[in-house]
């Protein structure tokens, strides 16, 4: 299905007349626009990214697989065909957990390097049906797990780019794609992209359809969209999904927002408390209505909850891998995959029989709300390749709840530090249009 789009607002820059600086700071909207109006066309787009790509991915190394010319004949087809759709000509970044019959798919593991699927995961023929661009894979931690991969933080590349969707952040963050598809099972969307500083949005669990992607823990895979701003993430969600209100957003006049901190809180550094409560206290002098919640009596027990699902699902999921292939794979992944072992199968089944009910109480709570905010992350990313703790995703990721990452601070070492913003599942419009409100406000404040 081709998805058609408005006209292009007017522009005073023509073709002949753009430069590549101009084309980076385009977001994925303007770029389609001009592309789909004909100001603009998909090669010259292409180029552009292109070249910024191989001026600064040496440090940064976020792509697993890219070639040039590909991407050029590609970007050529979309030309020649006059491409109008709602994501005409705009560079996509394709997490390597997810499959593309025109590129390998290697799912983050050298037991599976150079592997070639025949077909494109759901969400890429979507995107190509869109007219979006896939210009390449991105890095991914192996199997979307906690062994960390090449990638290295754009902001300093002694740090971490976070994990599993390391790639895919650290892509967007050094302007090589103004979008990038990730996946997030604990914190493998919002957690990275607090730590590179970028707009992440992790749709409520099946919003967007997951056939394709290597499957982790099929109760909780869901694929996140990583952006330089919440209407651009909400507009590929948009096309991904069907849900066709997440591709214009509206502003609440006066959000009503909440504030809940959570529990195991010695795990987070003062600098990421402080962006919460700082992003707090500027959208109450912008007009927003905000209240304290304190967390639930139950609230902490679903960390348990999320342990007992994903240990047993993954450890079912990655059969192939744990029998044919042990030895390949890291260290790292091994010692998880021990670890995620010891679930029972009762555990498994009492969990899968108490998570309902909490599902749809922590619903009528986060109703109350336009967005909740909370921890995106425990603070800046970790020195080091290891990919960082989700303690402050994974209870959000069990109750298969929308999220969103809001770039909110610089902290002491100079690294971004994000919000999580939270709301009720099927929720999504409503809170990227908080997202959008506060996102809006922090430009506009001093």
């Amino acid at each position: 299905m081709r998805h058609a789009l408005g006209q292009a607002p007017p522009g005073d820059l023509r073709v002949s007349e753009m430069k590549s600086e101009t084309i980076l700071a385009l977001s994925a909207r303007e770029i389609a626009l001009r592309v789909a109006s004909g100001d603009l066309t998909a090669r010259q787009v292409t180029e552009a990214h292109l070249d910024h790509i191989a001026a600064t991915d040496g440090p940064v190394m976020a792509w697993q697989h890219l070639d040039p010319d590909q991407a050029r004949a590609s970007a050529d087809a979309l030309d020649r065909r006059g491409a109008k759709g709602a994501l005409a000509g705009v560079p996509v970044g394709v997490k390597d957990v997810i499959d593309t019959a025109d590129m390998p798919t290697g799912y983050g593991t050298k037991i599976y390097d150079g592997f070639r699927p025949p077909w494109d995961a759901a969400a890429v023929a979507l995107t190509r049906s869109a007219d979006g661009l896939v210009l390449g894979k991105t890095v991914s931690t192996e199997l979307a797990m906690a062994s960390p991969n090449k990638t290295r933080n754009p902001h300093n590349p002694a740090h971490t780019p976070g994990g599993s969707s390391s790639g895919s952040c650290a892509a967007v963050a050094a302007g090589h794609v103004p979008l990038a598809f990730g996946t997030q099972t604990s914190g493998s969307v919002i957690r990275p992209a607090s730590y590179c500083g970028v707009t992440a949005l992790k749709p409520s669990f099946g919003l967007i359809n997951t056939v394709g992607i290597k499957v982790l823990c099929h109760s909780l895979d869901t694929l996140g969209i990583l952006a330089r701003g919440i209407e651009d993430a909400a507009h590929a969600a948009s096309v991904l999904s069907g849900y066709k209100a997440l591709a214009t957003l509206t502003p609440p006049a006066r959000p009503r927002l909440a504030v809940l901190a959570g529990t195991r809180l010695e795990k987070a550094d003062p600098a990421s408390t402080e962006t919460v409560l700082r992003l707090k206290a500027r959208a109450e002098q912008a007009g927003a209505e905000v209240t304290f919640l304190d967390p639930p009596a139950w609230y902490d027990g679903i960390f348990d909850l999320h342990e007992a699902v994903m240990g047993w699902e993954v450890t079912h999921s990655l059969a192939p891998e744990i029998r044919d292939h042990w030895q390949g794979l890291t260290p790292v992944t091994r010692a998880m995959l021990e670890d995620q072992a010891r679930v029972t199968e009762p555990r498994y089944r009492a969990a899968q029989v108490q998570l309902p009910a909490l599902r749809t109480r922590m619903d009528d709570l986060l109703a109350r709300f336009d967005a909740v905010l909370t921890l995106a992350a425990p603070g800046e990313a970790p020195e080091g390749t290891a990919t960082g703790d989700p303690i402050f995703n994974r209870l959000w990721s069990v109750l298969q709840v929308p999220l969103i990452n809001l770039p909110g601070a610089t902290g002491p070492r100079g690294l971004p530090i994000g919000v999580q913003l939270v709301g009720a599942r099927g929720a999504d419009h409503r809170l990227a249009s908080a997202a959008l409100w506060l996102e809006q406000m922090q430009k506009a404040l001093p």
